[in-house]
């Protein structure tokens, strides 16, 4: 049994997240403030838990890639809007969704990591600064 002395939060409040989608795919991209962070992510985000959190929404695989140099991480979810943007019957899935719903998932992280790293303040609404990025022309 360890000593280590642990929390858990929701992403919202630990990281910063970037999501959209092409065609019948989204990806996520999770942004840490530190390494602390970063070793949480990558202990505790993984490409199966991702998947598990979007159950009945991500019907194909989940992939991630790290990005060390950069304290992040892209996921890019298959078979993620029901065909696609124009051909679904789901109401407004865009990749956006996807990013403000992953910031809602809570991770264990070791006690005091977080210090000063409250990226999710301010409007209850917004979600740890997600938004879309469309692919083709803007």
């Amino acid at each position: 049994m360890s000593n280590r002395k642990t929390k858990r939060v929701q992403l919202r409040h630990l990281v910063q997240a970037r999501s959209g989608d092409k065609g019948n795919s989204v990806n996520i991209a999770v942004f840490a403030p530190n390494e602390g962070i970063y070793d949480a992510l990558l202990r505790e985000l993984t490409a199966e838990r991702v998947k598990l959190h979007f159950t009945g929404m991500v019907e194909g695989e989940v992939i991630r890639y790290e990005l060390p140099g950069l304290l992040a991480m892209n996921f890019v979810c298959r078979a993620a809007l029901g065909g696609g943007g124009s051909a679904t019957l789901r109401m407004d899935n865009l990749g956006k969704c996807y990013g403000a719903n992953l910031m809602r998932l809570e991770i264990e992280i070791d006690d005091g990591a977080d210090d000063g790293a409250d990226v999710g303040e301010g409007d209850e609404g917004e979600a740890g600064g997600t938004d879309v990025i469309r692919g083709g022309s803007s």
